[in-house]
């Protein structure tokens, strides 16, 4: 089971090295608007294997690895890639669904993907700790509550390059979707569940305001 991590970092790191070596495979591979409204949407899951420098791909490879060390003894090979590209395919279909009116938009990375993987284990285990800034710790549902929060914020503020979209609907994916698999802890988390929905619903409420 512990080779499925390995090959998905392999196969990123192949992709990646080609976007990067050739500029036509990256432009036909990677996430945009325009591209997917007519017809491409298989650049929703590609754009996850590209990446915009070696320092992209490493940060995000090196997170997965520390996390997917936890879910490869929860999960089976069919649920942990359920979790995987379940979480980079909503990722990329918030994203489209903000950024529908934005033709330029475009976006690469594992993020989304990766942010799932982060989150069904903070889940299924709530008191990891995490480093805050790299340096300070903090518990993994603090950490899930403070992630959901900037997102969001950056989402409406739009101040940085981060694909927050991306993030928020990979966290969103990694949540519901370890709930599927796991509905029993509905009754061990239901105090966590409660608090991480509080985000998801500013998010559902300032779209529907159109204040994002």
């Amino acid at each position: 089971m512990n080779s499925i991590p390995t090959i998905i970092i392999a196969v990123t790191a192949l992709v990646t090295y080609a976007g990067l070596s050739d500029f036509s495979f990256f432009e036909k591979y990677k996430f945009n608007i325009s591209a997917v409204k007519y017809g491409q949407q298989y650049r929703m899951l590609t754009s996850g294997f590209l990446h915009a420098d070696w320092f992209h791909f490493i940060f995000n490879m090196y997170s997965f690895w520390t996390f997917a060390n936890f879910l490869t003894r929860e999960f089976n090979t069919m649920n942990f890639l359920l979790i995987y590209f379940g979480s980079m395919l909503l990722g990329s279909l918030l994203t489209y669904y903000i950024h529908k009116n934005e033709s330029y938009y475009s976006a690469v990375g594992a993020s989304g993907a990766v942010t799932g993987i982060i989150f069904c284990a903070i889940l299924l285990y709530p008191e990891i700790e995490l480093l805050l800034f790299f340096a300070i710790p903090i518990p993994g549902f603090l950490f899930a509550v403070l992630y959901l929060g900037y997102s969001i914020y950056g989402m409406k503020g739009r101040f940085d390059n981060i694909g927050h979209t991306a993030h928020l609907g990979g966290a969103i994916g990694g949540l519901v979707l370890t709930l599927f698999l796991r509905p029993d802890l509905f009754e061990s988390r239901v105090l966590f569940i409660g608090i991480l929905l509080i985000p998801i619903a500013v998010l559902i409420y300032l779209v529907k305001m159109k204040k994002i």
